[in-house]
Parts: structure tokens; sequence; C-alpha cells
């Protein structure tokens, strides 16, 4: 095996990939992105009649369509800051320096020092 080889071969407990797979599942979730859909099709459907958003909200089946967004948005806030750390922590492991991550992820240093304190805690 080159050294190349062995540097791109992932590790059985690769932190990396196992928080891209868990964000890949949230991106994937279709279900909460058809409902999102359909429910704002829905409201937008409801304004053209004239109906008043206080109508379409007393109308609206649980979960409502701000409820479906919250859920959706924070699993996918959780899942992208735990792939951010842990890409954050592989690429400095394999040394690039702190403010290399910091150009490549658009943020500054302190970003950069503040995520992989967090990756060394397990945030």
């Amino acid at each position: 095996m080159t050294t190349t080889e062995r540097a791109t071969a992932p590790a059985p407990d690769d932190e990396v990939l196992r928080a891209l797979d868990d964000l890949l599942e949230v991106l994937r979730d279709h279900e909460h992105v058809e409902l999102i859909v359909a429910r704002a099709e829905q409201l937008r459907a409801r304004r053209a009649e004239g109906a008043a958003y206080s109508e379409t909200v007393d109308e609206e089946s649980r979960p409502l369509i701000v409820e479906v967004l919250s859920e959706h948005i924070q699993s996918l806030l959780r899942t992208s800051a735990r792939f951010r750390r842990a890409e954050a922590a592989a690429l400095h492991a394999e040394g690039l320096t702190m403010d290399r991550i910091a150009e490549l992820f658009g943020v500054t240093r302190q970003r950069v020092s503040t995520l992989l304190k967090e990756a060394r805690a397990g945030s």
C-alpha cells in the first residue's frame, strides 16, 4: 500500500464519515421536505383565496409547517456542526494549520480553534 493509499483509506472508526452519514440521512429525509413543500403550497393556495393567516393556521393539521421546519433545521444544524467539527479535527490531525482550515471553511482561526476544542471534548 502506498503512502497516498494509506492516507486516503478510511479508518474503521472514522468520525468524519460517521458524521457525514448522519448529515446525509437528514438531507435525504424526503418525508420532511415533502411535508414542508405540501404545507407551503397549501398555505399559498389559501392566501390566494383570501384566507387570513389565522385561518390557515387553525385549519392546518399537526405538526404545523413551522414545527416541521424547526425540527428539520435543528437536525440539519446538529448534524452539520458535528460534521464540521469532525472534518476540522481530521484536517488538523493530517497536519493542516488552523489558519489553513479557517481559510478552507471560510471562518476565523478562532472559530477553528473552538471547533477543535469541541471535537476533543466530544461535543
